[in-house]
């Protein structure tokens, strides 16, 4: 199998000079690309200067993190498309337990590694950790990382496992199927673009998959901490956009529904704290659903799988109310 290692950039220099050195030397199988978002830095003079073995892709615009991926993975013909991160730390044979994952399985489309904290190398990281899933709302978490909570690596995920999603961070998939969902949707344009990819890959019948053999260090909030109320305004309106377009038509309405009721409790709970920021991010969340809910229900494909998304009903009221606050005592 050919490899793409594909990291998008807009203006981080200085993340591309911290971290581009462990990429390079560990990733010799792979042909690596930067996919500059329109940076206004000098990214890419430093990249000509310093790593002219490295392809560099100059998208028009900054179109976030979907289009900026989209635009430059439509032209690369490599079999695996390993979209990184620019705030990641990869190991030696980082690749190989992945690349294994898709040579013994033909209905693997996306395979992600163990993704640990680079600030904190034994414990997960939370973008990701040892993948992930979403409960019957389209509320996320990870093996190692539940909300707020995050797991000491202690080798409890050092298996390989079926998931639901691959985090963004460290997202290994086919060019093919990558190709054949149509990509990435851009109306996201950051945060959750993943999941839905994930979730319209598993709708088509193919498997997403972890390997705990391969190991990456991600900084985890470069781009934008997850303290950040337009996170927060992202993770809530793109949480209700991925329920419209690929829950069973006949449940839809219904956990949709019973969605924005949790994302209303949560909206007083920001505001109750104190959190207007994260408050008024939450409305605007809801407006923007509104806005778009119309548009979301027309990229419903026709066959939507009958596949059981979700293992665990609720995570809020299971991390909150029942204090399971690790994956082991959720499943």
């Amino acid at each position: 199998m050919t490899v793409a290692v594909v990291i998008l950039n807009w203006n981080g220099k200085d993340l591309l000079k911290q971290f581009l050195p462990s990429v390079t030397q560990f990733s010799t199988e792979a042909n690596i690309y930067i996919a500059d978002n329109a940076s206004t830095d000098d990214s890419i003079d430093f990249l000509r200067n310093n790593y002219p073995e490295v392809k560099i892709i100059q998208n028009k615009k900054n179109g976030g993190y979907a289009k900026g991926y989209n635009d430059a993975l439509k032209h690369l013909s490599e079999d695996i498309l390993i979209l990184l991160n620019s705030d990641i730390e990869v190991t030696k044979d980082w690749l190989k337990p992945i690349l294994e994952v898709f040579s013994n399985d033909s209905k693997t489309a996306a395979v992600q590694p163990k993704i640990l904290d680079f600030k904190n190398k034994s414990y997960f990281e939370y973008a990701g950790a040892a993948g992930g899933f979403i409960d019957k709302f389209g509320y996320p978490f990870c093996r190692g990382r539940i909300f707020e909570t995050i797991e000491e690596d202690k080798g409890q995920y050092d298996d390989e496992t079926e998931i639901f999603w691959a985090s963004g961070a460290c997202l290994a998939v086919k060019n093919t199927v990558f190709k054949e969902i149509g990509g990435f949707d851009e109306d996201f344009f950051a945060h959750q673009e993943e999941i839905d990819l994930c979730w319209r890959i598993k709708n088509l019948g193919y498997h997403i998959k972890y390997t705990g053999k391969s190991c990456v260090y991600h900084v985890g909030g470069a781009t934008l901490n997850k303290m950040n109320p337009k996170k927060t305004f992202f993770n809530f309106r793109n949480s209700l956009f991925m329920l419209v377009k690929n829950l069973p038509k006949e449940k839809m309405r219904k956990i949709v529904l019973q969605r924005m009721v949790l994302d209303g409790i949560a909206g007083l709970k920001f505001l109750f704290q104190g959190d207007f920021g994260h408050f008024s991010a939450v409305l605007k969340a809801h407006a923007a659903f509104y806005a778009n809910f119309s548009k979301m229900n027309k990229k419903r494909i026709e066959k939507t799988s009958k596949i059981k998304y979700f293992d665990v009903k609720s995570v809020v009221f299971e991390y909150f109310a029942l204090k399971k606050s690790t994956y082991k005592n959720l499943i």
